[in-house]
């Protein structure tokens, strides 16, 4: 099943679903072949009946670090070299602060940071090779401001900002630029619901959000593929905020 050579290749995590799933289809929709990967079965098999020929689903447990390395060198033996990475995959808890155990801390910051490190170390390491890639690291609002009941989730999240910008410091002149997009409070089935059930709540973001509604996620997948394309080749160490605005409205 390889691959043009001329054919980007792309790899997004958490990508069968919400914001994942349409980077996927923005990608697809550009020719690049994307590899999704995913715990849920069912999901990634919907994906990929969606996504067509020019995806690749992958049942990954990112957890599971040991395995990352294996996982990696499979895609390489298998097509040869990874264009593009994209670390989308997260979970969020929230709890009063008091109540956060260590072990639910810990389980937040092993899937969104620490799984990310290890994975976007094992790609860097292909990417260097080939002296070309892109990593784009996914944040959120709650790493630029204080949102409650979310300490461990806000951690993960600030520490992604900060290793965009390290990475990108040690991997740039080395061929590859790392970059982090920020969405703000964005429609998909889990917001709207979250957010419909709190009227107040979606009355506080939608009037602190100067474009007064909110995202969908064809607007994140847009900034991701801009930033993953050739015509962002000077851009690294940024962290693109995609929220109409919220992070800097009153």
């Amino acid at each position: 099943m390889g691959k043009a050579s001329n054919e980007k290749i792309a790899l997004i995590t958490g990508g069968a679903s919400g914001l994942g799933l349409a980077m996927a289809e923005k990608f697809v929709a550009q020719n690049i072949f994307t590899i999704v990967v995913g715990r849920n079965e069912e999901k990634l098999a919907a994906a990929r009946a969606k996504l067509g020929d020019l995806c690749l689903t992958m049942a990954v447990d990112l957890n599971e670090l040991d395995s990352i390395p294996g996982f990696v060198k499979r895609i390489v033996d298998l097509y040869g070299r990874i264009d593009i990475l994209v670390n989308n995959a997260g979970i969020n808890m929230k709890k009063n602060f008091a109540e956060v155990t260590d072990a639910d801390f810990m389980k937040i910051i092993q899937t969104n940071l620490t799984s990310v490190f290890t994975l976007s170390r094992e790609v860097a390491k292909a990417m260097v090779q080939n002296q070309r890639g892109v990593i784009i690291n996914i944040s959120s609002m709650a790493a630029h401001y204080g949102i409650p009941k979310v300490t461990a989730y806000t951690a993960s999240k600030s520490a992604i900002e900060g290793m965009t910008r390290s990475m990108a410091v040690d991997l740039s002149p080395l061929g590859v630029r790392v970059n982090c997009v920020a969405p703000g409070f964005i429609e998909t089935n889990m917001s709207a619901a979250a957010l419909n059930s709190d009227p107040d709540r979606k009355n506080r973001v939608l009037q602190r959000t100067p474009m007064g509604k909110l995202g969908k996620p064809c607007d994140v997948a847009s900034a991701v593929y801009f930033l993953s394309s050739d015509e962002a080749s000077f851009i690294t160490g940024a962290v693109l905020p995609v929220d109409g605005g919220n992070s800097i409205g009153f």
